[in-house]
């Protein structure tokens, strides 16, 4: 309870009123603050239209990525389950609901499939010292 009060109120405020100087000064300047990216853009709960979320990857659509991107979509989805795992664990602190908690499971399971494809993809490799050398990188993801 108290880190979240430290960090969602504190820190957050102490940039916003960091930026709104700047701005009074005259200069554009913005404050980012990497701790906000564990936490989703504030949203105001009267609106009238519900957000809704995408679905999980299907594995036949990442088979047709190339290596860097599944990489780079696998640190977004990290990413992604990161802040929603920091948002449920601070909303259960609260003793709040977490809002659409079937977000998660398409994390996960995309990231799942992911690494099923990276290891369809190193099981096809002809050189098997390759072949083990990747298994075991995407047994470390």
């Amino acid at each position: 309870m108290f880190l979240t009060r430290v960090f969602g109120r504190r820190l957050f405020s102490t940039a916003r009123s960091e930026a709104s100087a700047a701005g009074a000064a005259g200069t554009v300047w913005t404050a980012h603050n990497p701790l906000e990216e564990f936490f989703e853009a504030d949203r105001n709960p009267e609106d009238e239209k519900p957000v809704v979320y995408g679905r999980s990857w299907k594995a036949s659509e990442l088979r047709l990525k190339s290596w860097d991107d599944l990489h780079k979509l696998w640190y977004v989805l990290l990413k992604e389950k990161n802040m929603l795992m920091t948002q449920r664990q601070m909303l259960h602190a609260q003793n709040l609901r977490f809002p659409n908690p079937e977000r998660l499971p398409k994390v996960r399971k995309s990231m799942c499939r992911i690494k099923h494809v990276l290891t369809e993809r190193a099981i096809e490799d002809p050189d098997p010292r390759r072949t083990a050398e990747m298994k075991r990188m995407i047994n470390a993801l």
